[in-house]
């Protein structure tokens, strides 16, 4: 296996001898673990590493940049950080990373973990029990961790694999029980189990086949080798797409915040506005037990109405309640597309009292909310006491997106994704843009934390990316557009961002895509056929790989698609030739 290694040896020799001596006889005396507890006096970067936190909490930077970027993470009893990377590459797709002179920044990088499949939407990485967790699209594996070295050099074992393959929604995330279980979701493929998945007007199945093997979580053995989804138990149900999930130990139950579904307007335009699918539905905070069922895709959960309403595919119109009451309800319904992908309960002791068993949210921030501000880009506390929910959710960590109203996606400059506890109590938490990793840890009197040192950060929920959009005044595109940009506006942007660089994740950019420009006829022949047939798989777009869903567009006019086709290919950069209305009729026949 090849390894990459970056070390900085500089730190180390410029300190004092006698610092040098007290480090070594600690690891001599008590261990490495103590060294990670020297440093009373961890100092924070300037202006925190560009977050807003509340009261005396402090930030580092503890990674800068990794060039695979970064997913989830997971911190080892020692200190060492390991990275899961949302680009891998051949040489491997985790990195691991260790503080050696305890400056609060990591000076060793090592990419590691060459395996087969590695998919963007691999995502799990947790430490549990001496092992280190990590998933791929397809795969969980685990690998036994060594104190003495950072790199695991144990072997690689497979605990589960997914045999129906990569596909939309294809995350896994990981909980362990304290019973020797491992949680894992296995997202639908697919929107609301439509007949023709995410096609305008196609009615969902009456009993959706797809909850079967997908929209929920699996319970299986933490420990068992090569195991598949029929190995393991049906859970719960109901789950669309769950990446942000955690083992509550205080009440010793599970809990996720699931993503809700998308394009309410985009697929059901005569029912919904464009603001009725930008504010729902809810990113839905919930306790699940064996047997929960959470309504997908019967139903979804509105935020503005608080209650759980009928799906358009099976005859709901954004007010039909039908038999919604009688599914799991959320603790807490965030607000709609905010992309919650790391749940974390604390357990540590550095935070005040008031963290202590509370729950910290990862949202990654949304994609589809135009044509109003995007959203989310934050790190929230939710309270707990006594296993339930007390009091408001907080900001805790805000600033990722480096600005107040992010338009396109694309514009944030770095977006939250992982959370992880190291042993001292800091709170670890990785960005997907950069690839950078924050420390976060408290750096005052922790009795003398209240709510006054919360008031700045309840304060941020008036900025746009926290507040809901008013219906007219944040509407972007009011009064703007016509022709080519208007059905763009209408059926594109909120997949492929209004600057055309798309989210970086699931959905690919158009601006300087292989598949968009060019001035033959032959060259613009493959924009045509996605936009007519739509694409459903992985794909390569600029050397970065996706694997989403685009949908048929061939309701659309001849000329419509020509003229969305035009501004696609003479915007974002692009400067590329007019699609015609009969070279659109003309592939068209070809299709039939």
């Amino acid at each position: 296996m090849k390894n990459t290694i970056f070390l900085n040896l500089k730190k180390i020799i410029r300190k004092p001898l006698a610092t040098v001596f007290t480090l070594v006889l600690a690891v001599i005396t008590f261990g490495f673990s103590t060294i990670i507890n020297l440093h009373k006096t961890l100092k924070a970067d300037v202006n925190n590493g560009g977050l807003y936190l509340p009261g005396n909490f402090k930030a580092t930077i503890v990674i800068d940049s990794l060039a695979g970027r970064a997913r989830h993470l997971a911190v080892n009893t020692n200190g060492d950080i390991y990275v899961k990377l949302r680009f891998p590459d051949s040489i491997g797709g985790n990195v691991a990373a260790r503080d050696t002179d305890h400056d609060g920044k990591a000076d060793t990088i090592v990419k590691f973990g060459n395996y087969d499949d590695k998919g963007p939407y691999g995502t799990g990485m947790r430490v549990h029990k001496g092992y280190l967790y990590f998933s791929s699209e397809v795969n969980v594996y685990r690998t036994k961790l060594n104190p003495n070295t950072l790199v695991p050099d144990g072997p690689l074992e497979l605990i589960l694999h997914d045999a129906h393959g990569e596909h939309e929604h294809d995350a896994k995330p990981l909980a362990f029980d304290n019973d020797g279980h491992m949680y894992v979701a296995f997202g639908a493929p697919s929107n609301a189990c439509q007949q023709q998945n995410r096609v305008p007007g196609s009615p969902g199945i009456k009993g959706c086949p797809l909850l079967q093997e997908y929209g929920g979580i699996w319970q299986f053995d933490e420990a068992k080798p090569n195991q598949q989804q029929k190995n393991g138990t049906r859970y719960a149900t109901g789950l669309r797409s769950v990446v942000a999930m955690d083992w509550n130990t205080a009440d010793n139950c599970l809990y996720v915040v699931a993503h809700g579904r998308d394009d309410l307007r985009l697929l059901f335009p005569k029912k919904f506005s464009a603001w009725q699918s930008a504010v729902a539905p809810a990113e839905e905070f919930l306790k699940i037990k064996q047997g929960t069922d959470v309504g997908w895709p019967y139903y979804y959960y509105d935020p503005i109405q608080h209650k759980k309403l009928l799906n358009p595919e099976y005859g709901g119109d954004g007010k039909k309640t039908g038999e919604g009451a009688k599914y799991a309800q959320p603790l807490i319904a965030f607000q709609a597309h905010w992309a919650p992908n790391d749940l974390l309960f604390y357990t540590g002791n550095q935070f005040p009292a008031r963290y202590k068993n509370g729950a910290f949210v990862a949202f990654h921030g949304s994609t589809n909310r135009s044509p109003y501000p995007q959203a989310g880009f934050f790190v929230a506390f939710v309270p707990f006491k006594n296993g339930k929910p007390v009091g408001n959710w907080e900001i805790f960590a805000d600033g990722f997106a480096g600005r107040n109203t992010v338009v396109s996606v694309s514009d944030a400059e770095c977006r939250p994704m992982g959370l992880s506890m190291g042993p001292d109590g800091s709170l670890y938490v990785s960005d997907t843009e950069k690839g950078r990793v924050w420390r976060i840890f408290y750096g005052g009197d922790k009795t003398k934390f209240g709510n006054a040192q919360l008031a700045k950060m309840e304060q941020r929920k008036q900025l746009p990316n926290f507040k809901i959009p008013n219906q007219v005044r944040n509407n972007f595109a009011t009064g703007m557009l016509k022709g080519g940009a208007l059905i763009y506006n209408k059926y594109c942007v909120n997949c492929h961002q209004k600057n055309g660089k798309g989210d970086g994740n699931l959905f690919p950019p158009l601006s300087g895509s292989e598949w968009v420009t060019g001035g033959k006829y032959m060259e613009k022949e493959p924009g045509i056929r996605v936009l007519l047939s739509g694409l459903e798989g992985p794909v390569t777009v600029k050397n970065k790989p996706y694997n989403s869903v685009m949908p048929k567009h061939a309701f659309l006019s001849d000329g419509d698609i020509a003229a969305v086709l035009t501004y696609i290919r003479s915007n974002f950069g692009n400067n590329s030739s007019l699609v015609t209305a009969s070279e659109v009729k003309k592939i068209r026949a070809s299709l039939k």
